[in-house]
């Protein structure tokens, strides 16, 4: 009977920090929603760098532009303005919490519009190693969570939450995320494929504050898997800009 006791006392009180590890996790996303929220819109120039496994290089110039949409993910699109072969070819994501993401690529070359289904949402975005659902707002419904634990980076407290995917279609199994606490934005994210294998990483630097945002200056990201690399940086940055609503419309791809 003692034995039993003991047993009982050990499954129960698991139990409850599981569910506590989780409630935090929750928690702390939650919080750093609400932190984020406001900023009405996004405008910035962008430069992709591509970088295959022997270190050749490639370079593309873009435009992005991105609104908050009440009681929804928010709304964003890119314009490819350089080199030649991508120039007009543009990119409209209209993220959501409980459904799948909306994206469209405007190809000039066949001066059509092309809808991203969910099934190519793992896909790669214009040959990079960032995917297609990489391009969405991060919703707080998209996923489940779980602290894992305190981490110093860099003489800098961060979170490390555990991000599992809702999405069955979802090009993850997980993410494991650190957040600095400070700038409630990430410094590092790792991916793991829909096998659990470790995919890729992506590292944030270059942290600028606008007004009580954090912003990151540069996202590199490494494949594990295929040793490729992808690097994004910015410049130009304004957040509180407005764009028209027609921006982000589908026949807004071929207008602008």
């Amino acid at each position: 009977m003692l034995r039993y006791l003991i047993v009982m006392v050990c499954l129960t009180t698991s139990l409850s920090m599981a569910q506590t590890v989780q409630e935090k996790g929750l928690k702390i996303v939650t919080e750093n929603k609400a932190f984020n929220d406001g900023f009405g819109g996004e405008s910035s120039q962008m430069t992709m760098v591509l970088i295959n496994a022997h270190g050749d290089q490639t370079v593309r110039k873009m435009t992005s532009v991105s609104t908050e949409v009440k009681g929804d993910g928010d709304r964003s699109r890119i314009e490819f303005i350089q080199p030649a072969d991508v120039k007009g070819t543009r990119m409209l994501t209209w993220s959501h919490g409980t459904k799948n993401d909306d994206q469209w690529l405007f190809l000039p070359s066949l001066k059509r519009v092309k809808r991203i289904s969910s099934r190519s949402k793992s896909g790669s975005f214009m040959g990079s190693e960032f995917a297609y659902e990489d391009l969405g707002s991060q919703e707080i419904e998209k996923y489940t969570y779980t602290y894992l634990k305190d981490e110093t980076i860099n003489e800098r407290p961060h979170w490390v939450i555990e991000q599992i995917p809702t999405d069955k279609k979802s090009g993850y199994s997980k993410q494991v995320s650190w957040i600095d606490q400070g700038y409630r934005q990430p410094s590092k994210v790792d991916f793991y494929d829909r096998k659990g294998a470790h995919l890729k990483t992506f590292t944030f630097t270059g942290y600028a504050q606008f007004d009580k945002w954090w912003r990151a200056g540069k996202i590199a990201a490494i494949n594990h898997q295929t040793q490729k690399r992808s690097t994004l940086t910015w410049d130009g940055r304004k957040l509180g800009q407005t764009a028209d609503a027609d921006v982000f419309t589908k026949d807004g791809l071929k207008d602008f």
